[in-house]
């Protein structure tokens, strides 16, 4: 059992740890810190923390544990303003999206404290964001990848892959390179298609019309559309270059496609889409949570 965690963001993804935590009877105290004042006072109805802090660095004091849940974005600045109260022994997470700018501000900013830190990213998510929507059960069932440096502490390593499996999370291993690579392909272009989809169908005069004729098809493609802005745009200028060249690769198979369609060439149209749909069946999809049908269990974020 923790002492104490140090919760720097209290949103959804934070939120949802810290009530986790509590749920499983591993931690004693949340300490918890948010920019916004309204969010701690939620935070602190809701049961999530125990104890406002007035700063990041003052939520860590005392903490065996820290959770930075801020946007990566962030995550340079709250490491320098955290770091001097990290203890020795405490262990230090952070639940970003991408990895390879988060390892490279914690070499930056934790300096000393770099091998009590383990990189990690839940698959796990909603579209609402906001600590009203933290949920103690977000991590049943999800993948967690951990990233670990080489300067991270093996016991460390261990203990992250301890409270994430108490958690119920399958708990994987990835290098940052290859994590970025393997989300750009099947979460970050994903939700820049879905972004991007619905941007074109709004820029047509038509738009009201065609969307009150969309299905079910159209509401599973654009889901992740409705994603949060600010998160989303620091997750694709973050991982930027292996976003893009996935971009690349949907470029050269649409062409493809519309090659077959202007041909027109039925049976090479048909070839393609049988492609697509063949793998598509193969694919097992994710381990879905209780409750919930596996494809809609989890957003990679």
């Amino acid at each position: 059992m923790f002492e104490q965690l140090g919760l720097i963001g209290c949103g959804l993804m934070g939120g949802s740890f810290a009530l986790a935590l509590k749920r499983a009877g591993l931690v004693k105290r949340v300490v918890g810190y948010s920019k916004s004042p309204s969010t701690l006072q939620r935070a602190r109805e809701r049961g999530v923390i125990d104890v406002e802090a007035p700063s990041a660095l003052l939520a860590v004091s005392g903490a065996d544990l820290v959770l930075v849940a801020v946007p990566v974005a962030a995550t340079e600045d709250t490491f320098k303003a955290i770091r001097h109260l990290i203890g020795p022994h405490t262990l230090v997470m952070d639940v970003g999206s991408t990895k390879g700018d988060v390892v490279a501000a914690a070499r930056r900013a934790l300096k000393d404290h770099l091998p009590g830190f383990v990189p990690a990213h839940p698959i796990a998510g909603k579209e609402t964001a906001g600590v009203e929507h933290a949920d103690a059960a977000l991590y049943r069932g999800c993948q967690v990848v951990l990233t670990p440096l080489p300067e991270t502490d093996p016991a460390q390593l261990r203990q992250a892959t301890a409270v994430w499996t108490a958690l119920g999370a399958r708990v994987r291993e990835m290098s940052p390179q290859d994590h970025d690579a393997a989300y750009a392909t099947v979460s970050h272009l994903p939700h820049l298609l879905a972004f991007a989809a619905m941007n074109a169908i709004q820029a047509q005069p038509e738009a009201a019309r065609f969307l009150a004729l969309a299905g079910p098809g159209f509401r599973d493609f654009t889901r992740i559309a409705a994603s949060d802005p600010s998160v989303w745009r620091d997750i694709l200028l973050a991982n930027q270059a292996e976003v893009l060249a996935q971009s690349q690769h949907f470029r050269a198979a649409l062409d493809a496609l519309e090659a077959t369609m202007r041909e027109p060439d039925p049976l090479a149209l048909q070839r393609l889409i049988r492609q697509a749909s063949e793998a598509r069946s193969r694919w097992p999809g994710p381990a879905a949570p209780a409750g919930r049908p596996a494809d809609t269990a989890q957003d990679a974020t």
